[in-house]
């Protein structure tokens, strides 16, 4: 692997559950230090392809590349499903994920919650780990809320918490489902800052979102999905400023005056 190799590449992804074809032939590419946001309207299949690329979602066909290591199958179609258990946790340690609800264990502190999966995925010594997870919550703007639990935070607080747990597992992507969804729109806001802080670091991230002044503003490269395929792809300020398809045109004039 060399630092020219994407850490996420997808090829031709398809994805159906039953009869409902929802991935048509996706292809996505995340080099290394760079940010791509998922955009298009519900149902569009940009969670799915989220899941997919987490293995959370098996897929009938296509490819899942992660760091130049395809994902390894067996069985085809409905029946295709992974065929190494261990590369599948191999690549899963390596890839983070925030979900659009922040999936907190509610009865331990913040700090417990963001040492976890460290601890008993990774195996790492405590002490290192506690370390880590106390300056990724500082990192974060919530180092002071360490000793709190769930119940205690606000939505933004407990967001950046879940992220910090992500940052925690030293991922070389992570992965974001609606990070601001479910926030009002003050909270919102400290959630995009520290989205933007990571950007600005080079993190490499896939960013399902509804907020395009986020995507505009932290992106790389902009996904537009529609009805399961890419209708239209590119730097954000091509994709914002001059949309070539007219569904994308469409969805933006929505978009803005929503």
């Amino acid at each position: 692997m060399t630092s020219q190799t994407p850490v996420i590449e997808i090829r031709n992804l398809h994805k159906a559950y039953g009869s409902l074809e929802v991935l048509k032939g996706v292809d996505i590419v995340a080099p290394r230090g760079h940010v791509v946001s998922l955009i298009g309207s519900s149902g569009s299949g940009k969670s799915t392809l989220l899941r997919c690329c987490n293995l959370l979602e098996d897929s009938q066909r296509g490819e899942v590349i992660f760091s130049g290591e395809p994902v390894r199958w067996k069985g085809e179609g409905a029946n295709r499903r992974p065929a190494d258990a261990a590369q599948i946790k191999r690549i899963r340690t390596n890839l983070s994920m925030v979900f659009q609800q922040f999936n907190l264990w509610s009865h331990m502190t913040i700090l417990e919650n963001v040492m976890e999966a460290p601890l008993t995925v990774l195996g790492r010594a405590k002490a290192e780990v506690e370390a880590s997870a106390r300056a990724y919550l500082e990192k974060v703007g919530i180092g002071d809320k360490c000793d709190v639990y769930p119940a205690q935070l606000s939505g933004g607080q407990q967001q950046r918490a879940a992220i910090a747990r992500a940052l925690c597992m030293e991922p070389q992507a992570i992965l974001f489902d609606e990070p601001t969804s479910a926030l009002d729109p003050e909270l919102e806001q400290e959630v995009v800052k520290v989205i933007k802080d990571l950007a600005n670091e080079g993190r490499t991230m896939i960013i399902v979102t509804h907020d395009m002044r986020m995507a505009a503003d932290v992106s790389d490269h902009v996904v537009f999905l529609h009805q399961g395929r890419i209708e239209e792809e590119g730097d954000p300020a091509t994709l914002f400023g001059t949309p070539k398809t007219e569904r994308l045109k469409q969805f933006l004039s929505a978009t803005v005056s929503a």
